[in-house]
């Protein structure tokens, strides 16, 4: 397993460069397996969580070509639709596959997902919509889907899930008559999936609203897109310039999707402009002050967004409170920012009080999950000292080449 080691307690500068999203990528890939014509994607990150998701369609029978930030992908022959074990396990959005290939298999069977452990993360809403949609499912140490023919219909989902919907809007594309969903997520990557399943003829109505209407079709057709821009990565590195009082800007991105964040930042006083498609964040001209970070269902700030902003906590002056009200295990980070004297105090499994500002000093720590890797590595680049950070494939599944990427904005980091 590789480690990073980092000097921190510097002040960097310059200009990084948002990647595609991850969480975009993976939906638009699933989606390809709905048409027996050729798709094509840009902008496409480099994380192990794509390749992943390329091998498991490979062993479907599709054809996926890797490029430089592009994937060619073909399912004219599928050979199955049995998602195997060791690479479902990897990570959770290989979930995705169930929608396309039920509605273009007829079947699918699959284990439950891997992914981070950051608690309970139920795949209810997905069965719950394949069964209002006509799909027996048998329930076990793998579940079974079956349909001969998916049947539009009225779903309310029972949580905003955002692969919920995504899988759900695929299935219901090829199904006949007409879907409506109610308590539709409206995250960016959603609305997404949403226009690339009209660019292939598709007809989903409704997009950015919790309420969606798909028209089924018989078939659908190939696609040419270019992967929007990683909301949390560009949150991850606008926050990482502001924990460490540096001059960076942050090009790429749509910051019309960082509204809540950019407000919660703001509030604590971070100085920063914002662009046509950029944010530039300022050394800081007062003390950032404490506040309440709490996210929510889009258009509020994403969950992920927290657990770095944990780092800039320390930072500012008073008593912040860091509320994950999605994941009862999220909260491991703080932990580990304890190890780097960090004064966090847990109130709840969802709440914990950090008191700053604090000097933090470098320290061995242990990376659980991929939001969690990149706080802990903001978090060395604030500390004085040397920091080591293990268990950095987290961070791989998320981030591409952020060694390089940091190193080129005068990051001391390292990986062994």
């Amino acid at each position: 397993m590789s480690k990073f080691i980092i000097k921190g307690g510097k002040k960097l500068a310059g200009e990084i460069q948002v990647a595609g999203s991850k969480n975009a990528v993976l939906p638009a890939m699933a989606a390809c397996l709905l048409t027996d014509e050729p798709c094509r994607l840009t902008n496409v990150p480099m994380i192990d969580d794509m390749k992943v998701m390329a091998e498991i369609m490979r062993d479907l029978g599709a054809k996926v070509e890797i490029g430089d930030h592009e994937i060619l992908i073909e399912a004219k022959e599928l050979k199955h639709a049995d998602l195997k074990p060791e690479l479902v396990g990897k990570f959770r959005g290989s979930v995705l596959l169930v929608g396309p290939l039920l509605a273009r298999m007829k079947k699918v069977s699959m284990p439950l997902p891997g992914g981070d452990k950051i608690g309970a993360r139920s795949i209810d809403p997905h069965i719950s919509a394949m069964k209002a949609l006509g799909a027996e499912v048998k329930m076990g140490e793998v579940i079974e889907f079956a349909a001969p023919e998916l049947t539009g219909t009225k779903i309310v989902l029972e949580e905003s899930s955002v692969t919920g919907t995504e899988n759900t809007i695929m299935a219901a594309s090829l199904a006949s008559g007409k879907t409506t969903i109610k308590m539709a997520a409206m995250e960016p990557h959603a609305q997404f999936l949403g226009q690339i399943l009209n660019q292939m003829g598709a007809k989903v109505s409704g997009i950015g609203s919790p309420s969606l209407e798909i028209e089924g079709t018989k078939k659908l057709r190939g696609f040419n897109i270019a992967i929007i821009p990683d909301d949390n990565e560009a949150a991850s590195f606008i926050t990482l310039a502001a924990a460490t009082q540096s001059h960076i800007k942050v090009t790429k991105l749509n910051p019309d999707n960082l509204e809540d964040f950019l407000l919660k930042l703001s509030k604590m006083k971070v100085q920063f402009r914002i662009g046509e498609d950029y944010v530039e964040v300022l050394e800081p001209r007062e003390a950032y002050i404490a506040t309440k970070i709490q996210g929510g269902l889009y258009p509020k700030m994403n969950s992920d967004f927290i657990p770095p902003i944990a780092v800039l906590a320390t930072q500012a002056s008073g008593v912040s409170i860091m509320n994950e009200w999605m994941y009862e295990n999220r909260l491991a980070y703080a932990a580990e920012l304890m190890k780097m004297g960090a004064h966090i105090e847990a109130m709840d499994s969802h709440n914990v009080e950090i008191t700053g500002p604090t000097q933090l000093m470098g320290a061995k720590m242990t990376s659980y999950d991929l939001r969690m890797g990149m706080t802990l590595v903001i978090a060395a680049l604030v500390a004085a000292g040397e920091s080591e950070i293990e268990n950095i494939e987290h961070i791989d599944r998320g981030y591409e080449n952020l060694e390089t990427r940091l190193t080129n904005i005068g990051a001391e980091i390292e990986r062994v």
